[in-house]
């Protein structure tokens, strides 16, 4: 899977801006699916149907990534940003980051004061995002016009994902994990089952708009009758040495099965199966209790009369910033669990609340 996350953490897709994922992953699903289709909004849904009879699922993934968006261009060629998603105003300052014009592709960084001004400054002041600037090396407003900035032109971090310390650690550090590691285990289950028998029909979404209120999934999760639904996304771990950490989540201990976050509590049935096969695989993984982030299990369990859905979590350190870090054990745990729910559905597999 490596090689799929470095395609797709390259790609340039903040929210609202996916169209270079959209078409990159249709491009990539449309021969292992036997039907793929972009909606209005930009998500892309691929069908596969099983070789004998059983349920639907469903199994998802956001393909936006945090940005930015153009806000104005100063007079000097300074650009003034708005957030696309959560970011954290700390980690903001002196980072690279791209932006996407109609011509093509632009560096820049977000700018700070130097340290020779600090002494002149409170040290403990976290600036607002719209107080900073992104430095794109314009001479002045014409020059960045000329160079195809314009109100409304996307940025992303600068994509550059490698080993963290070297290829022994199985770690790696980059922009957009959140979610594109999701998307690369999608893509890797839909290649592995090229060879597989299972039963149903099996739906990959991969939506858009997730890191703005799951709207994407929203979308989505109203064009496909499920019988049940698993959806893919990174988790913040808790194993650093901050106070406000609790060591209940960690790197490199397998696969999050979520048991609650603010937009779901899991389906039982759907978590328990999960537990049970994760058991009897052999596949690491650790139960996840964390009501600081929501994931499109959370739409997808509210459409069509109520979709019984689990989640599975791709733990991560650094969440929405250019270092995001997650370790390829965690990834692989994921998928092995993943491919191991697809492959038990049979036709008389339920999800019933109440046995």
């Amino acid at each position: 899977m490596q090689q799929l996350l470095e395609q797709l953490t390259a790609l340039h897709g903040p929210c609202g801006h996916e169209q270079p994922v959209s078409k990159w992953v249709r491009d990539t699903v449309k021969t292992l699916a036997d039907e793929v289709k972009v909606d209005s909004l930009g998500n892309v849904i691929a069908t596969k149907k099983g070789t004998k009879p059983g349920p639907v699922m469903v199994m998802t993934a956001h393909m936006d990534e945090v940005g930015f968006i153009v806000k104005k261009v100063e007079e000097n060629g300074l650009l003034r940003f708005e957030k696309l998603g959560e970011n954290d105003d700390r980690l903001l300052l002196t980072q690279k980051v791209q932006l996407r014009t109609r011509t093509g592709l632009l560096t820049g960084v977000i700018g700070s004061i130097s340290a020779h001004y600090s002494k002149f400054d409170d040290a403990a002041k976290v600036r607002n995002h719209r107080q900073l600037y992104i430095d794109i090396g314009a001479k002045s407003k014409a020059h960045a016009i000329e160079l195809g900035v314009e109100v409304g032109t996307p940025v992303t971090w600068k994509p550059d994902m490698e080993f963290l310390g070297n290829e022994t650690t199985g770690r790696f550090v980059g922009k957009g994990f959140d979610d594109r590691a999701g998307c690369a285990v999608l893509i890797q289950t839909l290649q592995e089952l090229q060879n597989e028998r299972f039963a149903g029909t099996l739906t990959a979404v991969f939506t858009v708009q997730e890191e703005v209120g799951l709207r994407g999934a929203q979308v989505a999760a109203r064009q496909v009758e499920a019988d049940v639904a698993i959806a893919l996304d990174t988790t913040a771990v808790s194993d650093t040495p901050e106070e406000t950490m609790d060591a209940s989540l960690a790197l490199g201990a397998g696969t999050g099965i979520k048991v609650l976050d603010f937009s779901l509590i899991s389906h039982p049935a759907v978590k328990e199966k999960l537990i049970q096969l994760a058991k009897e695989q052999k596949i690491t993984y650790q139960l996840e209790v964390f009501p600081g982030i929501g994931t499109d299990g959370g739409a997808m369990s509210l459409t069509n009369y109520g979709t019984p859905t689990g989640v599975l979590s791709i733990p991560s350190r650094y969440a929405h910033s250019p270092v995001e870090v997650i370790d390829m054990e965690d990834l692989t745990a994921t998928k092995e669990l993943l491919k191991a729910f697809v492959l038990d559905l049979s036709e008389e597999s339920g999800f019933e609340f109440i046995d």
